[in-house]
């Protein structure tokens, strides 16, 4: 069996450590695999930059003035193609299939004609709206009908001039549901349920929960917390790739003044302007790609907070709970169903004096819970049925 798996990036992020891990878990079962991928680099064999810097950065601008990103990259698009025409592969795994680096009507038309089974793994809502990733933070449900007049065009993928949104949410929904065999993946029921609400829901949906490394996130000390100058404080941990609005930053802030003296809030992610808008009792760190420090933090943090307002199923959640730490995580999108009972809490949105008291009242106890639940391996597992599921279907 050979599995094509495609990508806007390999190896970082979220989503290039999922591809690239599965990658790695198929190979141990005796699975050819290779990831084709749009940006940044990874060195490793059978990972392949399709998209150079010129082309990413064309579609970049071309988008940020019509609004049509994921309509243009068309060499990027034949290459991809053409490799996979070479090798013949038995499945097509899709993952962020936006990110500036693939042609849709050229991806699509080829998959229709090749016609061979499709994975599509949706790590947010892009698939189905004209034109954002996420949707509720805003407040907009025109994705169930058709969109237009985007209140979110200066957001992913930011148009400064045009809103193509109407015509985009027609085009994806003619390119998108043109295949036969498609089974799509969502890593969480609330995604799931979006989907079965949508244009894709001919297809079934499957959840397969994304699952961590318990070897790279385990209890873990080192020196890392002590070099912030933190060994004598309570820590609150908060973890973000871009710390949006609607990732909760000023909900932190807020936070932070309901606190005794002996806390201090530690945000993992911001970047160096943020930090220095910092007031003394959070603690600003840069984004990290050292999996050791982060896991020291986990570790150390009473607890870890998650006052996200729109999201799929963040790992840092699993994260710090395999660290063995508490989660307190707003009732948004799919972040409640990594919070498993014994756990941590989940509050509503916006109750930030709640917070507060489940930090003062933190009396969580994490040793029941089955660390192995949360593996990446039982996830993996959960990909390699389907591939051998859909192939027994084709035949």
């Amino acid at each position: 069996m050979k599995i094509f798996q495609i990508n806007s990036v390999c190896g970082t992020g979220s989503t290039g450590r999922i591809a690239l891990d599965l990658k790695h878990f198929a190979e141990q079962n005796g699975v050819e695999c290779k990831i084709f991928y749009g940006r940044g680099f990874c060195s490793e064999p059978g990972c392949v930059k399709i998209a150079d810097k010129a082309d990413f950065y064309r579609h970049i601008a071309l988008s940020r003035l019509t609004d049509r990103q994921g309509f243009y990259s068309k060499a990027p698009t034949r290459r991809l193609i053409k490799a996979i025409l070479a090798e013949q592969p038995d499945v097509i795994h899709l993952h962020n299939i936006h990110g500036y680096y693939l042609n849709l009507p050229l991806l699509f038309g080829f998959l229709k004609e090749y016609r061979k089974p499709v994975v599509w793994t949706l790590h947010d809502c892009w698939a189905f709206t004209g034109h954002c990733a996420y949707f509720s933070y805003a407040g907009c449900n025109k994705w169930q009908t058709g969109c237009g007049n985007c209140p979110q065009k200066g957001a992913y993928p930011a148009s400064k001039l045009a809103d193509s949104s109407a015509k985009n949410f027609a085009q994806k929904k003619r390119l998108f549901t043109s295949l036969e065999q498609v089974t799509l993946v969502t890593p969480s029921n609330w995604l799931a349920n979006l989907t079965r609400q949508s244009f894709l829901k001919k297809y079934p949906v499957k959840v397969v929960p994304n699952g961590i490394d318990l070897n790279a996130f385990c209890p873990t000390t080192g020196n890392f917390v002590g070099s912030l100058g933190l060994c004598n404080k309570k820590i609150i941990l908060g973890v973000a790739n871009i710390w949006e609005p609607r990732k909760g930053l000023p909900d932190f802030l807020k936070l932070a003044d309901l606190l005794p003296s002996n806390y201090q809030i530690v945000l993992v992610g911001l970047n160096a302007a943020q930090c220095r808008a910092l007031p003394p009792n959070v603690t600003g760190v840069t984004r990290t790609n050292n999996v050791r420090q982060l896991a020291e933090l986990y570790t150390a943090a009473e607890v870890y907070v998650n006052l996200t307002y729109e999201d799929n199923y963040p790992t840092t959640n699993l994260e710090a709970i395999a660290c063995g730490t508490p989660v307190i995580t707003y009732n948004t999108g799919g972040s409640p169903e990594g919070v498993a009972p014994g756990c941590g809490t989940v509050v509503s949105q916006g109750d930030v004096q709640a917070v507060s008291a489940c930090i003062l009242n933190n009396k969580y106890n994490l040793e029941s819970f089955d660390i192995q639940n949360i593996s990446k391996e039982k996830c993996f597992d959960e990909y390699y049925k389907l591939y051998i599921q859909m192939m027994e279907l084709k035949e």
